[in-house]
């Protein structure tokens, strides 16, 4: 997918997100356009406030005033978070069509309301496995850094099937955690497969952080293809926000796959 625009080829593929009109966008405004630096600039930054966030949230969190601030601040990023991904569910189809240029306003929202979120979540796991957030943030930025330069040596290239594919099976995972979720809300329990610690159940985290990691592919491409192609400014902040949001999502699912093996 070099010289072929990343947002075209996505446009003729099963991917709905990429389907959107509002990636086709381009920008005849030479100081309008996104740049690739702007673009990490805004995701350094973002990782900035969502580490601030989730240091408050770890430092003081038996603090009411900060449990109700993590609170708000968590709904006001769900709520920016669908304003500008939008919202997709399998067999539906949009229920929120995603809107990349509300970005500019709701991308440093979204980031404090997640590293809320983070801090809450790994001082959870810290508490029952000493050490365990150090372990999992290193391998969360080694596996970003090292998809990173598989993908800019071109020994992973994000084409066609690889989106479907990729895609095919985040809304699997997805659907998954909406069983999950549906059958622990009915039988009060949580399915021995999804926070047990046996073979089969490491092996679904095992999957799954392979998956968030393959997503990470696609945010680069989407960046860097919407930067050579001319993309609007607001592209810059949609970029880093779905950057951020995957690298939270495999965070997370490290997280979880650690907790597991130390179980045993």
């Amino acid at each position: 997918m070099s010289n072929h625009s990343a947002l075209n080829t996505f446009g003729k593929s099963g991917n709905p997100l990429i389907r959107s009109s509002a990636f086709n966008a381009r920008s005849s405004d030479l100081s309008d356009r996104m740049t690739l630096d702007g673009a990490v600039n805004k995701t350094a930054i973002m990782l900035a406030v969502l580490v601030t966030t989730a240091s408050i949230a770890w430092n003081f969190s038996t603090n009411p005033l900060v449990m109700t601030l993590g609170l708000v601040s968590f709904i006001a990023g769900v709520i920016s978070g669908v304003m500008t991904f939008g919202f997709y569910f399998p067999f539906i189809g949009w229920i929120v069509k995603p809107k990349p240029y509300n970005a500019p306003k709701t991308w440093l929202i979204y980031s404090a309301g997640q590293g809320f979120l983070i801090g809450f979540i790994s001082l959870s796991f810290e508490t029952m496995f000493p050490g365990i957030v150090l372990e999992a943030v290193s391998l969360t930025f080694f596996v970003a850094g090292s998809l990173l330069f598989a993908y800019k040596s071109g020994m992973i290239k994000p084409d066609q099937n690889f989106l479907l594919m990729v895609f095919a099976a985040t809304m699997g995972i997805f659907l998954f955690y909406l069983f999950i979720f549906i059958y622990s809300l009915f039988s009060g329990s949580t399915p021995e497969i999804f926070s047990g610690s046996g073979n089969f159940s490491i092996g679904i985290s095992l999957f799954v952080v392979a998956i968030a990691a393959l997503n990470l592919v696609l945010d680069f491409d989407i960046i860097e293809q919407s930067a050579e192609q001319g993309a609007p400014k607001h592209m810059e902040y949609f970029g880093s926000m779905a950057l951020m949001a995957t690298l939270i999502w495999l965070y997370i699912e490290i997280l979880r796959l650690l907790a597991k093996m130390r179980s045993r």
